[in-house]
Parts: C-alpha cells; sequence; structure tokens
C-alpha cells in the first residue's frame, strides 16, 4: 500500500469518488449504519489515501482542532474488507499523528472510536476518556493521544 496525503483540493474527483464509495461501503452498507457522511468536514480535512495500485483501500481524515473536538481530531478511519488484516489501519494511523505532529504541530489528538476497536487505538497510544456512547446507533467511546513536542 502506498499513502498519499492530500487536501480536498487536492484530491483528484475519481480519489474523492472511492473515498466517498469505500465510506459507504463499510459505514453504511456493512455496518448497516444509515448516518449523513457527506457531513461537510471533508471540505477542510487533510486526507490520508491508501492506496493499492491507484484504488484507494485504505482512508483517514484529519480535522483541525475546534472542527469536531477542541482537539485535532482523526476520523472516518477505514479499510476495504478485501484488503484488513494486512497492517494498513496501523500504518494510515502512524501516518496521521506524523503528519499532525510534524505538520500541524499539535500534540493532543481526539477521537470517537468504535469500542470493538479500543485495543487497536490503545496499541497506538490512545487512552479511553469518558463512558461508552451511541453515535449513530453504534457504541462509541472518545479516545486521546498525547505526544511529547
Amino acid at each position: 500500500m502506498t499513502l498519499e496525503i492530500k487536501s480536498f483540493q487536492q484530491l483528484t474527483t475519481n480519489e474523492l469518488y472511492e473515498v466517498l464509495q469505500l465510506r459507504s461501503e463499510v459505514f453504511v452498507v456493512e455496518q448497516e449504519c444509515v448516518y449523513q457522511d457527506i457531513d461537510g468536514n471533508d471540505l477542510n480535512a487533510i486526507h490520508l489515501l491508501g492506496k493499492q495500485g491507484k484504488q484507494v483501500v485504505a482512508y483517514a481524515r484529519i480535522l483541525k482542532a475546534g472542527t469536531y473536538f477542541k482537539e485535532v481530531a482523526i476520523g472516518r478511519v477505514v479499510v476495504q474488507q478485501a484488503a484488513r488484516k494486512k497492517g494498513w489501519a496501523q500504518k494510515i494511523m502512524i501516518a496521521a499523528l506524523k503528519y499532525i505532529k510534524d505538520e500541524m504541530q499539535e500534540t493532543k489528538v481526539t477521537l470517537s472510536a468504535q469500542t470493538y476497536l479500543i485495543q487497536f487505538y490503545e496499541s497506538l497510544g490512545f487512552k479511553t476518556v469518558g463512558a461508552e456512547y451511541l453515535e449513530d446507533g453504534i457504541p462509541h467511546i472518545q479516545m486521546q493521544y498525547l505526544s511529547t513536542p
């Protein structure tokens, strides 16, 4: 998998289509969750594209502080079902954390994790914050990451 990091304006039409298709394929169809994926936040987000050849098979977005949480946030972390179990979710998250620290000069990151993924995010250094809650009908928990300056 190759990784590309882009602003919304840098995304090609095909890349945007593939990102939205992947997010819908996993979050709406596979997880049977009806929600408004296109929320306006993509316009100002940083987009991490994991590609196998030219196809987007993994994705995450970074939101500036104050957009979703008080801190910088990582969201919409997704890997195509056929591409799972290859370590790509970890690779894309490590790239996101590196970008946040190096390019955004931020040390605190918050995300809303589906609770079944707590161990995955803990393996990257995230810690749970607060109690479990429902987001779009799916159990989630807020998690935070703090890197050294």
